[in-house]
């Protein structure tokens, strides 16, 4: 696996070795050891996956302490725009993002780490999304700024008037209220 640092620190892209025959392909998506020796000690305990269509934006969203999760994410089936905000405490970068895409044809994952808001817009008629967590879901835990807001300003590459979000996602927080919320 190729380990790409990103501009934010913390935040890595992962590119498998595909191997190629007349069969089709195969890769290794996680290897501990792997993860281990690049930086990445994070023990994962769930696996998560989603169906969404052309149009969806999902995010952002984080799970604040002591269940905060970090993410290794990538596309089953698809295309996405995934998005990783720095919601760090006392972080040079909080606010800024890293935005990769991910596509069943790159392969590439993305290394998301514990204090990043996290959402991916969907850039094909339809995606299967999956992603390992080093921390079981709570809902008491959940938190959430506005995929639009002005602060972060996303571009998602989906026209507003396409835009598919849920109720929850358009009522979410907007960063500036995060500075007010002790989030790790």
């Amino acid at each position: 696996m190729n380990f790409i640092k990103t501009a934010i620190d913390g935040v890595f892209i992962v590119e498998p070795k595909i191997f190629k025959d007349e069969r089709g392909y195969f890769f290794e998506s996680y290897n501990e050891e792997e993860f281990k020796k690049n930086g990445i000690p994070n023990r994962f305990v769930q696996d998560n996956q989603s169906e969404s269509s052309e149009g969806v934006i999902r995010g952002l969203h984080m799970q604040k302490e002591p269940h905060a999760q970090a993410k290794l994410v990538r596309v089953v089936k698809g295309k996405v725009l995934d998005v990783a905000v720095d919601v760090r405490p006392n972080s040079p970068t909080f606010g800024k993002y890293v935005a990769v895409e991910l596509s069943d044809e790159n392969q590439r994952q993305l290394f998301i780490p514990r204090g990043f808001l996290h959402g991916f817009s969907v850039l094909s008629k339809k995606v299967i999304f999956a992603y390992k967590c080093d921390n079981l879901y709570c809902k008491e835990a959940e938190f959430g700024i506005r995929y639009d807001d002005p602060e972060i300003g996303v571009d998602w590459r989906v026209p507003p008037e396409k835009v598919i979000t849920s109720p929850k996602d358009r009522m979410a927080n907007k960063l500036s209220d995060l500075r007010k919320i002790h989030v790790r």
